[in-house]
């Protein structure tokens, strides 16, 4: 049998993942997931490092032509096992149980889970521009705690609902309509933001030959591809739902190619504007500013900020959809392997959905949110969405040499030097991170090592259900 026509492992009895979603379905998914908070943040870390226009320019093309590379390698594993789980099950398939636990574990400990509670939150923060309550962090209610502090803020609580109401979208099969609306709205708005910019702000092209000193030129450059592929991780979104698209041997490339296509042209663009509204050095000076309410000001008065901050409310509302909408789906690739809670296996009878997988992320997320510990979770373990992206991507050429006789429907693009570039600037970004932030980066090891408890009880959960 070969590895693509192969059952996932463990199925249940009863019912299963449905294929419902199409091409442009799985495009939407990675389009939401990728475009969230990061890219009216993370411009403002890079231009600091860099020192002039055009090289931060280059480096978000060098960061997308990367993305597109890790996409196209996984559109060749993803057609190779359509499952869900993504690299959950391509690090199984190459390198064992434990690695793909490793990789599960931190998804859904601070990966997905941290992120959704990090998104709600910074939701929640411009909501607050219109309604202030819901930016306010007053505790209402505190619970102390060994190492953390409970604490109930009107903030949190706004940040809880949305995670209970997307979560509660995405129980239904209908979910991918809302998604599909909350994605399309998202490109829409900044197409028109970049579109009406460009037309009729007050700017000007002059500021892309601008620079402004740096304090590492040389290295500087190389610092910020980090944050950079930070704001690109999400590009292999739909290959956790590829056990839910139809026909994925044809789809699931497609989607990946136009998804992440898609983000670059929207990132290429977006720092398009921003340089077009003021020089590098006043990017890299803005610090803690809101990104679009600076760029809107300097275009078209303050009037338009309250605009984008509706923009910027949609835009994470669906990157949050897209984090709930893929993450169990790789804690139901765990469960049915037995490495993770039983009923997180259990699909819902009606609407085909992995239920109660996505109702235990929503919980830990809104833990998260309680104990404000999700900022420094996804500080922690940031460097580890890099480390697995460029695991995943050098199993590739593990399960070439291991199974070269089994048909491959996609064959990578640029096989071999595309993807080992990936694989290369993956571990020099990893390194680099390790170097600058060693502190970070051992806390982010702490954080997966923490895990291995866990799977070696499950393991022997499964080794006596098997032996019993």
């Amino acid at each position: 049998m070969s590895l693509s026509a192969a059952a996932a492992p463990g199925d249940p009895a009863g019912p299963t993942l449905a294929r419902r979603l199409g091409p442009l379905d799985a495009a939407a998914i990675i389009v939401s997931n990728v475009i969230g908070s990061g890219i009216f943040f993370v411009p403002v870390i890079v231009a600091g490092l860099v020192s002039s226009a055009w090289l931060i320019l280059c480096a978000w093309l060098v960061g997308g032509v990367l993305a597109f590379a890790g996409a196209m390698a996984y559109a060749e594993l993803a057609t190779l096992r359509p499952h869900a789980g993504g690299e959950y099950v391509y690090l199984r398939e190459a390198y064992g149980q434990s690695a793909a636990f490793l990789t599960g574990w931190t998804s859904f400990v601070a990966g997905f889970s941290g992120g959704i509670a990090a998104s709600s939150v910074a939701l929640a923060g411009y909501v607050g521009r219109f309604i202030p309550a819901a930016a306010d962090q007053t505790p209402l209610w505190t619970l102390p705690l060994p190492f953390a502090h409970v604490s109930i803020t009107p903030q949190a609580l706004v940040a809880l609902s949305t995670i209970a109401a997307l979560s509660l979208v995405h129980l239904r099969d209908s979910g991918r309509i809302v998604h599909n609306l909350l994605a399309g709205v998202t490109v829409a708005a900044l197409a028109i933001f970049v579109a009406l910019g460009l037309s009729f702000g007050a700017g000007s092209l002059g500021h892309l030959a601008s620079t402004h000193p740096v304090p590492a030129p040389a290295t500087g450059w190389l610092l910020a591809l980090i944050p950079i592929m930070f704001t690109y991780s999400g590009w292999n979104a739909a290959v956790y739902v590829a056990e839910e698209i139809r026909d994925p041997s044809r789809n699931l490339p497609r989607a990946l190619a136009a998804g992440t296509l898609a983000v670059i042209v929207v990132y290429l663009s977006l720092n398009l504007l921003f340089f077009y509204a003021m020089p590098v050095g006043d990017l890299a000076a803005l610090q803690d500013a809101r990104l679009t309410d600076a760029v809107a000001e300097r275009l078209f008065g303050f009037v338009a900020g309250n605009l984008l901050a509706v923009f910027t409310i949609v835009s994470i509302a669906a990157s949050v959809s897209a984090m709930v909408l893929a993450g169990p789906r790789i804690y139901y690739a765990m469960a049915r392997d037995g490495v993770f809670l039983a009923r997180a296996r259990r699909v819902h009878p009606r609407h085909r959905t992995p239920a109660l997988a996505i109702v235990a992320q929503g919980i830990w997320s809104s833990v998260l949110v309680l104990s404000g510990t999700q900022e420094q979770l996804v500080a922690y373990t940031g460097f580890a969405l890099v480390l697995f992206a460029g695991v995943a991507v050098l199993s590739v050429f593990v399960l070439r040499r291991r199974h070269p006789e089994v048909d491959r429907p996609f064959r990578a693009l640029g096989y071999p030097f595309a993807p080992a570039t990936f694989v290369l600037a993956s571990l020099v970004m990893v390194v680099n991170e390790i170097w600058h932030d060693p502190d970070t980066s051992l806390a982010g090891l702490a954080v997966m090592a923490a895990g291995l408890p866990l799977y070696w009880v499950f393991r022997r959960r499964v080794a006596s259900a098997t032996s019993s």
